[in-house]
């Protein structure tokens, strides 16, 4: 899992840190708002655990902007507010979810660890479109451009990747992490078949997968 942490306080931060390196969990810090907010936007999380509290902008202007970019990515705010109003006000900015502090790291991972297992079981069910492409999640099943086609495995859970979150680069390693795990005895080699695989398939769509030299591949709708 890889965790975008916007906090201030370095005590916290370092804890975090430490405590992720333990779970095996990849965490980015952002020590202020404007830089929580550049991450954010221009990099994949599964979950984001934003302080309201920030020296620039604050957690509630981040995840504001992160909806109005379609970043859907699961937003946790921390904070030492408590008061009711608090917590409908970051519920109601698009917040997924609400900690204060002071918390436990037990209750505070249990809470990464059930936002980031119902992002995904949020699309179990579900057929994602985009453009002249649909792709139905249960069954592996691609319509591309008037075409249906029954997707090998990881060949489909790579198109469901670039898919939910168009515009966005992904390294090689954060594809091998997703689609592999960080663990399995994957090649790159593997993952440019199916990058390969899916431009042929989109060849005739408004999409196109694009390499980012030195980085990774990301999906741009043309």
């Amino acid at each position: 899992m890889r965790i975008l942490f916007v906090e201030d306080e370095k005590k916290i931060t370092d804890a975090v840190k430490a405590l992720c390196e333990v779970y095996g969990y990849e965490c980015n810090i952002a020590s202020d708002g404007d830089e929580g907010l550049l991450h954010a936007l221009s990099d994949a999380y599964d979950v984001v655990v934003l302080d309201i509290m920030l020296p620039g902008i604050s957690g509630l202007d981040i995840v504001k902007k992160m909806r109005q970019n379609k970043k859907n990515t699961a937003v946790l705010m921390l904070t030492a507010k408590s008061t009711i109003d608090d917590r409908v006000l970051g519920l109601k900015c698009g917040a997924d979810d609400y900690l204060t502090k002071p918390f436990s790291a037990k209750e505070l991972f249990a809470r990464i660890e059930a936002l980031h297992r119902r992002s995904y079981s949020d699309y179990s069910d579900q057929i994602i479109t985009l453009e002249e492409v649909s792709y139905d999640v249960k069954s592996n099943i691609a319509t591309i451009a008037g075409k249906i086609y029954q997707l090998p495995q990881k060949e489909a859970k790579l198109l469901e990747l670039l898919l939910k979150h168009p515009g966005q680069v992904f390294s090689r390693e954060q594809i091998l992490d997703k689609i592999w795990g960080l663990d399995s005895y994957v090649t790159e080699n593997n993952i440019e078949i199916h990058i390969h695989n899916l431009r042929k398939r989109l060849l005739n769509t408004s999409l196109s997968i694009r390499t980012v030299r030195g980085i990774g591949y990301v999906l741009k709708v043309d």
